[in-house]
């Protein structure tokens, strides 16, 4: 008879965030997989939990993996958490969701926090579309992309980033996104210092570049940032194609392989304009050419 794996989500900070369904799960499991087992033996005794714990981290989640997902063809019930928050959303649990439903392995959840969306609807920016980028890659060449692709995200974006980093991301990121960029830093979420700072990036890294500023860096942070507005990709846009003339901006994409009218439709919308507005200039060009002689 088989088992399964139970991802379970845990509190973020404050233990009463923990639901019943969650403790349920922990007490039903017959081992818990944890990506710090220190972290879980915490959080377990507070509860009155007594489990057998195996490790399940970045440095061994795909045979291990793949050894959870054989236990619970077993017959086993293996509960996996994270050290905080949500498994498998910035967490070596997404491989091994993957290699369940590779290895046809029964795998459900029990929702809980997470400092992702919490954060998010505590920033007071948009909050219809998002996009998450976890913590920014280390390696630079890679960190380079990654702030280059935010440069032009216009949906509110959501980082996280460790205390002793943070005033180096916030300045990279005021070179990258403008000064001017709102900001949100939401620290210490569900804790007894739980705190939000509404400001902008170029005003974040004043103050923590103040005398006495990097004092008030504690905790773990959330950094919500807003996302470019239209007008602003609007108007990059028309500053970006100003220097062609309509027919040449045509002639562009054809010399690219495009037909004359998906030319047009491109050109138009990197104008933003109508298709129909930029017949019209090319038909206006077409009729003042002079007359060739014969």
């Amino acid at each position: 008879m088989s088992g399964k794996i139970i991802l379970v989500a845990t509190p973020i900070g404050n233990l009463g965030d923990i639901s019943s369904r969650a403790l349920e799960a922990l007490n039903g499991a017959d081992v818990i997989a944890a990506e710090d087992t220190r972290n879980t033996v915490r959080l377990l005794t507070h509860f009155g939990i007594r489990k057998p714990l195996t490790s399940y981290h970045e440095f061994n989640k795909i045979d291990k993996a793949y050894e959870l997902c054989r236990s619970a063809a077993a017959g086993k019930t293996i509960a996996v958490v994270t050290d905080a928050g949500m498994p498998a959303i910035s967490d070596p649990g997404e491989a091994l969701v993957r290699i369940a439903y590779e290895t046809g392995t029964e795998i459900t959840i029990i929702p809980g926090a997470c400092a992702c969306v919490s954060a998010l609807a505590l920033s007071g920016l948009p909050t219809r579309r998002f996009t998450f980028e976890a913590f920014l890659p280390a390696d630079r060449k890679e960190r380079a992309e990654v702030l280059g692709e935010l440069q032009r995200e216009t949906r509110t974006i959501v980082l996280y980033e460790a205390p002793h980093r943070l005033l180096k991301t916030l300045k990279e990121l005021a070179e990258v996104l403008g000064e001017e960029r709102q900001i949100s830093l939401v620290r210490e979420l569900t804790k007894v210092h739980e705190e939000v700072k509404r400001t902008t990036i170029g005003e974040a890294v004043r103050m923590y570049e103040a005398p006495g500023g990097e004092t008030l860096i504690r905790g773990e942070y959330v950094l919500v940032i807003a996302g470019r507005t239209e007008e602003s990709v609007r108007r990059e846009s028309e500053e970006k194609w100003e220097s062609l003339s309509v027919p040449e901006h045509v002639a562009l994409y054809e010399s690219q392989g495009m037909d004359r009218k998906e030319a047009m439709r491109q050109a138009a919308k990197d104008r933003g304009v109508s298709r129909r507005d930029i017949y019209r200039i090319l038909l206006s060009q077409e009729n003042s050419r002079p007359l060739q002689q014969k």
